[in-house]
């Protein structure tokens, strides 16, 4: 059974810092991309940032410059650095597995739980 697990959320300051993390269980033998996403109160979820199998990385304008997303295939965990944290950041970050191949892979493109983010000013 495959998984979808974030962390790492919490409430900060504007100005400040956090640090995303999400692994994904059960993905042996698949290639996928993992993708951060985040919903705010009463909008719908918009696209933060992604990265590929490859490696190539994407981010929403909003983000370039401010946020930084990496990947460590070993612990099959993408990480979301978030630095100059604004009050309109506050949302629940959701991490996502798209583009999933693979012979026993079907279906396995699912959504965490989320982890939230407040940002006070």
């Amino acid at each position: 059974q495959v998984q979808v697990v974030e962390s790492g959320g919490g409430s900060v300051q504007a100005g400040g810092s956090l640090r995303l993390s999400c692994t994904a269980f059960g993905y042996t033998d698949c290639r996928y991309d993992m993708s951060w996403y985040h919903q705010a109160p009463g909008k719908g979820r918009e696209f933060v940032s992604a990265v590929g199998s490859d490696g190539s990385t994407r981010y929403a304008d909003s983000m370039k410059g401010r946020f930084t997303v990496s990947r460590d295939n070993a612990k099959n965990t993408i990480y979301l650095q978030m630095n100059n944290l604004k009050p309109e950041d506050t949302a629940m970050y959701y991490c996502a597995t798209e583009q999933v191949t693979g012979v026993l892979c079907r279906g396995y493109a699912i959504w965490g739980r989320g982890t939230q983010v407040t940002v006070s000013s």
